[in-house]
């Protein structure tokens, strides 16, 4: 272990963050595990690596003259006196009994020593700085794929650590091309006994919540806020938004001019589509407006269930249901409630059933005698 070493061992330090302490005592206590190893001892040894080598010192406690148990572990008081005449009881005396070739095994061992501990710190590097990422916006490049039981893993290149797409955080149908760059999610960080797995998800809410702070410079300063979003990744979307400033149209902020941010982001998500409602305290208009694109003609609130009955046109009901009842379920989970569409047929009918003249009894009473009777069922409503 010459200059040479210390130098490099020194340039490691400093640009890997590695503690030189401890980089030192662990290169020594592994020193000590190969020369018990080697030589067969190491009980009563020191080993100095920062004195120009790898020098190993045996070590001998000083007693009184007569109390000597073992010779090896011990030197009366006399004897270490002769050494040097400093020496009181309980002080140690070290003897230098270096082994001729413990160089060569002692380069060997710090090497793997060194190695094993970049390793550490460039996990531990790793870790902390994506551990301070989560919840945020990331890109990446697809590095490589792996398939399995026919489903495929995605393996993506972040800066200097790797990002792990799995298939049920892809976006169905969507292209993972070797050396392409996306935008992604990054849910979590775990350790591991190697690199750290940086969890990465392309159908997580908060990447549309990311993507519209990244293009919407309103939100991001606070003036509009999104108050809830819900999502079936690749298809379509719904975000619900609130301005904090009456001035502002939160939802034309939102698009941008002549569309552009909105675009920008159905553009990173391959064409999916988006819905941007404005929020509302009042839960009728709030349910009305997350069934946008239907046009609503009554809602009716059951607070004590959180449920609904929401009329709409006779003509508007398969839209405000939507293709397999997504457009229901999306506003459903965007509101918090549970929804219940009837067309307006459908509700005269019911009135009719409970014997309610429609011309005669007021608004409030038609609701109230519909809720005597009327409760969801599990397989129209739809819920979270």
């Amino acid at each position: 272990m010459n200059q040479e070493f210390f130098e490099a061992l020194n340039e490691l330090v400093e640009n890997r963050g590695i503690d030189r302490d401890v980089l030192i005592d662990t290169i020594q206590q592994a020193l000590l595990t190969a020369y018990k190893k080697n030589f067969g001892v190491s009980d009563n040894v020191r080993i100095d690596i920062e004195s120009g080598g790898a020098r190993v010192f045996s070590q001998r406690t000083v007693v009184e003259d007569g109390d000597l148990y073992d010779s090896f572990l011990e030197i009366e008081l006399s004897e270490a006196r002769k050494i040097s005449p400093n020496y009181e009881i309980g002080d140690v005396v070290e003897n230098e009994v270096t082994p001729k070739d413990f160089g060569r095994i002692a380069a060997q061992t710090a090497k793997q020593v060194v190695v094993q501990r970049i390793r550490e710190a460039e996990r531990e590097i790793t870790f902390n700085e994506f551990t301070d990422k989560t919840d945020e916006l990331v890109v990446g490049e697809i590095s490589r794929k792996s398939k399995k039981d026919g489903k495929e893993t995605v393996f993506v290149r972040v800066g200097r650590g790797e990002g792990i797409l799995l298939p049920n955080e892809q976006i169905p149908g969507e292209e993972y091309n070797i050396g392409s760059t996306m935008k992604f999610y990054l849910m979590e960080v775990k350790r591991t006994s190697k690199s750290p797995s940086i969890m990465l998800s392309r159908t997580h809410t908060g990447l549309i919540k990311r993507l519209f702070e990244a293009e919407v410079p309103e939100i991001r300063e606070g003036i509009i806020q999104i108050k809830s979003i819900s999502r079936e990744a690749g298809s379509r979307t719904k975000i619900a938004v609130k301005t904090t400033d009456e001035s502002i149209d939160p939802i034309g902020a939102c698009v941008g001019p002549a569309g552009l941010r909105v675009k920008n982001i159905v553009d990173e998500l391959g064409d999916e589509k988006i819905d941007i409602i404005r929020y509302s305290d009042d839960p009728a208009q709030f349910i009305t407006a997350s069934l946008s694109p239907s046009k609503v003609v009554k809602v009716i609130l059951n607070e004590d269930e959180k449920s609904c009955m929401v009329v709409v046109p006779d003509y508007q009901l398969s839209l405000a249901i939507g293709k397999e009842g997504q457009n229901a379920r999306l506003a459903a989970r965007l509101c918090g409630w549970k929804i219940d569409i009837k067309s307006e047929t459908t509700y005269e009918q019911l009135l009719q059933e409970d014997g309610v003249d429609d011309k005669q009894t007021s608004e409030q009473k038609k609701e109230d005698i519909i809720y005597e009777d009327f409760k969801l069922d599990d397989e129209q409503a739809t819920e979270e």
